[in-house]
């Protein structure tokens, strides 16, 4: 009977993820967690026993893009890189590291491209992007660096290179100490601009 039943967990949780994973491609959300929910509440399956954890959530949107929109796919994060490069070489004075879906290559068309950026203060970004003449709008996001605190940070999204920019902005020590992943609870991968240009160069997975 045990086996029974966790087989069927494994397989709820499973259906789960694949259902939560077209809700980002589709919607682009970049929650995790209002997937799951969104996608829990669609299929009538509310035992939060049964909702998968982050990394199965990836997967399943990488599996879902692979199976689904595979030359979509390579043509749309190559987008999203170069437009990121791009963003970074506007902002380099902040030393800009992308990270996120858009570099983890599981960014779909709705995806913003996340850059992480490095200042005193975030009225400095503000003012570059005004001098650049781009309209932004300020957000907030809180970032955890150990599993039982988060922080606070501002950040500016702005459209460039007709594709979304998610900026936020940390002290300038902040390069030393990355923030936790929400997927696997590690620090997060951060690239340079350099390691951007070598993603672009290589062959599409």
């Amino acid at each position: 009977m045990g086996r029974k039943s966790g087989m069927k967990t494994d397989r709820g949780r499973t259906v789960l993820a694949q259902e939560a994973a077209r809700i980002i491609v589709e919607q682009g959300i970049q929650d995790f967690r209002v997937a799951k929910l969104k996608a829990a509440e669609r299929l009538g399956m509310h035992s939060q026993g049964a909702l998968p954890t982050n990394a199965e959530i990836e997967t399943a949107v990488s599996d879902h893009l692979r199976l689904f929109a595979a030359d979509d796919h390579s043509s749309t994060l190559h987008h999203l890189r170069r437009a990121a490069l791009s963003a970074m070489r506007l902002l380099d004075e902040f030393s800009p590291r992308l990270v996120g879906p858009v570099l983890a290559g599981t960014a779909a068309a709705h995806s913003a491209a996340n850059l992480h950026l490095f200042a005193d203060h975030a009225e400095a970004v503000s003012g570059c992007l005004d001098a650049n003449g781009i309209r932004f709008r300020v957000f907030e996001r809180r970032l955890k660096y150990r599993r039982d605190k988060a922080s606070s940070h501002c950040g500016f999204r702005f459209e460039h290179e007709d594709a979304t920019i998610e900026a936020t902005v940390f002290a300038v020590d902040g390069l030393r100490q990355a923030p936790i992943s929400p997927v696997d609870g590690r620090p997060m991968r951060r690239a340079d601009a350099q390691a951007v240009i070598l993603l672009l160069e290589s062959p599409s997975p």
